[in-house]
């Protein structure tokens, strides 16, 4: 039985032919997406800004706009009230059917100001609107309150762990390669992670805990690809020291294609049953990831190679210095490989 290969053994594509048209467009969408996160923003989520988030499930559901004129007509600020992003994907599968009995609303309103009293308070008046305006109709499922402070330190903690993270693996490539290889994945981490920041901005969805979490992630996966392919340009450039930089970062490409493409087309099918079937408490983290990932295989073959290209990285950039002829070494002992 012959075994499934997505990638043939001969295949010789030729990436760096469009690296320069590749470098243009991830500078143009890059600066696009940092312009929507600080023109538009992020979505945050109750975690980050602080206030309250209340599920409510409904057996016949009303209009949003109502419901939001029940909630703001309580006067404790300007309600967010969204369907279920569970609920929308279970409809798109079925066809724009209706994705069961329950329909599931999730309403955000801001923290009132005071002490945890005047949060209770704004809370029990949400309920008690629901009950009396939706008798039998409405069943709440959660209630997170999450305090302004506690809101503000998740935000900071959840940007030093990314930079932290970003630095910490650029100090690590340079360290195990070279410093142009740091070069190399700090530059890709910073394409993946703000290409997922520029899709959330653009699409506004939930920013919170659990996407900061898949960034995480994400820049994980970036590295993990993307040392594979940092070991195998290292290994041949020592292998072929008469070969130019642009074949040979070719050919390491194509050797471990294969590899990235199994991996990246793995994820990406679990990734899709979740975010078909999967819960709707994790479709944050999901999507994150699912984007994550797509962009990551890109970077790794159009971000990572081609800087070393930039660089001015050759098959004798990092021969020694000083080197000493054989001959002036002396003959080699082929049994145990020391110099007599």
């Amino acid at each position: 039985m012959r075994l499934l290969k997505l990638v043939p053994d001969n295949t010789n594509i030729d990436f760096m032919r469009w690296r320069n048209w590749a470098l243009m467009i991830s500078i143009l969408v890059t600066a696009a997406a940092i312009a929507l996160v600080f023109t538009r923003g992020l979505n945050f989520g109750v975690d980050f800004v602080g206030g309250q988030s209340l599920r409510v499930s409904f057996t016949q559901p009303p209009p949003i706009e109502q419901l939001r004129e029940r909630v703001d007509a309580l006067g404790i600020g300007e309600a967010s009230i969204q369907e279920s992003r569970q609920n929308v994907v279970q409809r798109a599968a079925a066809g724009n059917k209706a994705g069961g009995n329950e329909t599931e609303y999730l309403i955000r309103i801001a923290l009132p100001p005071g002490d945890q009293g005047a949060a209770a308070a704004a809370t029990q008046g949400v309920r008690t609107m629901i009950g009396t305006a939706y008798p039998g109709n409405a069943t709440i499922r959660s209630v997170d309150t999450v305090s302004g402070k506690v809101s503000e330190e998740l935000l900071n903690s959840g940007a030093w762990a990314i930079a932290l993270a970003m630095l910490g693996i650029a100090i690590y490539i340079w360290i195990r390669f070279e410093w142009q290889f740091g070069v190399g994945a700090l530059l890709t981490l910073f394409h993946d992670v703000w290409m997922t920041l520029g899709f959330f901005s653009l699409t506004q969805l939930e920013f919170n805990l659990n996407v900061v979490a898949a960034i995480l992630t994400i820049v994980g996966y970036s590295l993990n690809d993307t040392v594979v392919i940092y070991d195998r340009i290292r290994e041949n450039l020592r292998k072929y020291r008469k070969m130019e930089i642009v074949p040979l970062l070719n050919l390491s490409l194509n050797e471990t294609l294969s590899r990235t493409m199994v991996t990246s087309i793995s994820i990406l099918l679990a990734l899709g049953t979740l975010l078909l079937l999967g819960p709707d408490v994790i479709f944050g983290l999901t999507v994150a990831i699912f984007v994550g990932i797509f962009v990551g295989t890109y970077s790794s073959i159009y971000i990572s190679s081609p800087v070393l290209v930039w660089l001015r990285v050759t098959t004798a950039s990092f021969l020694p210095r000083d080197p000493v002829s054989r001959a002036a070494r002396g003959p080699r002992n082929e049994k145990d490989g020391a110099q007599v």
